[in-house]
């Protein structure tokens, strides 16, 4: 029996077993303006959470072996959409990422790294699926035999692989001390750390994850609001802002904000997701 354990929906913990979800935590918050205003969810309760994620499940077949691993470029905006972009124009040599399936791997390709983000975030434990498996490159999963979940273990294999431009998304800020640290023994490779699934950390954490990072995702956090605003960090996006946390990481926002045509307009509209925290 496969299991995967995801947190998403206002970081609520699922458990899906064999195509099926078997357990849904409480979320932490009530309100997110994403699956509002694209799935019409007003209240986040375990219900709702529940069908939504059988429905992604069913769709496009998360957590099984008949998962659609790409996905074309559909000019939204996002972490995912921004991977994508810099592979896509040779900016970057790859992405550490994590995928069901698979735990921590590689990609190098742009649909891949659209299709492995954009669909699924928040995993926190998965199980191989050999048929996901077998869609990565030789050598491009950290760990196929257990799908573990591992970034500084995968910035390391993508170093091994002769990579020398890297993005990898972090978690944890103590992740990306260590990436930073192990950068400084290669010279001529660059990590660059995009910060994912943000709600929950404590200021102190979200002040290193601004220190480490170069492109930060707000999620529904406080703290990296209120820093980004104590410190005028540029940003993009009004709901649920994505940082430059480096000059690097504004150049690769502005970059994908070319690629989509600019910024929308601002309607004054904009709902934050409820509560902070």
């Amino acid at each position: 029996m496969d299991k995967h354990v995801i947190e998403a929906l206002g970081r609520a913990k699922i458990t899906i077993k064999d195509g099926k979800v078997v357990d849904v935590g409480e979320p932490m918050i009530e309100y997110c303006p994403l699956f509002h205003k694209h799935r019409g969810i007003e209240k986040l309760t375990e219900d709702k959470i529940e069908e939504n994620i059988q429905f992604r499940i069913d769709d496009f077949g998360m957590c099984k072996a008949n998962r659609q691993l790409r996905l074309k470029d559909f000019l939204s905006f996002g972490i995912s959409e921004i991977l994508s972009t810099l592979l896509a124009d040779d900016i970057i040599d790859c992405a550490v990422m994590v995928c069901e399936g698979c735990g921590t791997v590689i990609v190098t390709e742009s649909e891949l790294a659209q299709g492995v983000g954009g669909r699924v975030s928040g995993l926190v434990e998965t199980s191989p699926i050999p048929e996901l498996i077998e869609e990565f490159s030789p050598n491009h999963i950290f760990d196929d035999e257990n799908a573990t979940i591992d970034q500084v273990e995968g910035f390391k294999l993508a170093i091994e692989n002769g990579y020398k431009n890297i993005a990898v998304t972090i978690a944890f800020p103590e992740d990306g001390i260590i990436i930073r640290e192990l950068e400084k023994e290669y010279p001529d490779v660059n990590a660059y750390l995009f910060a994912v699934h943000t709600t929950g950390l404590s200021r102190e954490e979200s002040e290193l994850i601004f220190d480490v990072s170069d492109v930060v995702t707000a999620c529904a956090n406080k703290h990296l609001r209120d820093i980004a605003d104590e410190e005028n960090i540029f940003s993009v996006g009004t709901s649920i802002p994505i940082y430059a946390g480096s000059e690097k990481g504004e150049e690769f926002i502005k970059l994908r904000l070319d690629k989509i045509g600019g910024p929308k307009k601002k309607t004054g509209n904009s709902k934050h997701p409820y509560p902070l925290i």
